[in-house]
């Protein structure tokens, strides 16, 4: 791991000389790939490139109830440490931090340890009550010798790649959008609880996730997916959200089938890869008609991922 907490007690002389990419980066999505790869494109020889983030989204501080993440932190600073960078630089976001004013921020950040260069994207806004902007950061960069290096929003079909815009497709549930957007699928990560058991006696048994109200960004209705277990890809059909004829009796909000696997998941982590909407939640009349309709679900995720 290359994750450093960069507290009031940590040394902070890697710094120096640094390519830095300064952003929350929630979902990791194809705009924030463009400015941390620039970031690694601008290095200076033998100098660090680092990754400098946040280790929750301020949005869980200030805007708690609107807030819809499209990853867990830890999924997040896992996913940014894998990109390869020397540092993934993480600022806890605790009151002392973001109290500050943006030039208090930069100056007991950085210090005299000045990266050579700091990219981010032109929307970027920092320190107390998000009075920083890039002009505030080309003003430190003159006096301190870092080149600001502040991007255009990447574009796809004809509207800038945001992390709004990626949760107002998936709220709709449009996941082929998503994954344009994300350049791949969008991934939910959860540990399996056990769950009401009456799938298995209709024959199609499933992991069951309880999700935080934060983390469910997706819309509901039911999903073909692929499910990672231990490292493993299997095909997974998935519902989303309780389903009506359910709702007196579980707590699980999403629910998935997976296909081929054997042995037990409760307590499991799984990774769900979200592909394609097959159908809105529905309430059915009968069991018959439930089973029909969730094992043709079934045969099509079988037949089509």
């Amino acid at each position: 791991m290359t994750i450093r907490i960069v507290d009031e007690k940590a040394d902070t002389s890697f710094f120096q000389d640094a390519s830095c990419a300064f952003g929350v980066f929630d979902g990791l999505h194809l705009g924030h790939r463009y400015i941390i790869n620039k970031a690694f494109d601008n290095r200076e020889p033998d100098c660090n490139v680092i990754i400098l983030t946040f280790d929750i989204d301020p949005d869980e501080i200030f805007h708690p109830q609107r807030l819809k993440k499209l990853m867990r932190n830890d999924d997040r600073l896992r996913a940014l440490d894998e990109l390869g960078a020397d540092y993934v630089a993480c600022l806890p976001f605790v009151p002392g931090l973001y109290s500050k004013s943006p030039e208090q921020f930069l100056a007991d950040l950085f210090g005299k340890a000045t990266p050579a260069t700091m990219h981010v994207g032109e929307d970027f806004k920092f320190g107390a009550r998000a009075a920083g902007t890039v002009k505030t950061l080309h003003q430190w960069g003159a006096e301190s010798g870092c080149t600001v290096c502040a991007h255009e929003l990447v574009v796809s079909d004809g509207a800038p790649i945001t992390s709004t815009r990626i949760r107002k497709a998936l709220e709709r549930c449009d996941v082929e959008e998503a994954k344009t957007l994300l350049g791949r699928p969008y991934r939910l990560c959860e540990t399996v609880h056990k769950g009401r058991g009456e799938g298995s006696s209709f024959g199609f048994a499933t992991a069951n996730l309880l999700v935080k109200p934060q983390d469910r960004v997706l819309g509901d209705g039911v999903y073909a997916a692929h499910a990672v277990i231990d490292g493993v890809q299997y095909k997974a059909a998935v519902s989303v959200g309780v389903s009506p004829t359910f709702e007196s009796t579980t707590t699980a909000n999403v629910e998935a089938h997976v296909l081929d696997f054997e042995g037990d998941l409760v307590g499991k982590e799984i990774a769900l890869d979200f592909e394609a909407f097959l159908r809105p939640m529905m309430k059915f009349d009968s069991t018959e008609e439930l089973v029909a309709t969730v094992m043709s679900n079934i045969e099509w995720v079988r037949e089509n991922l």
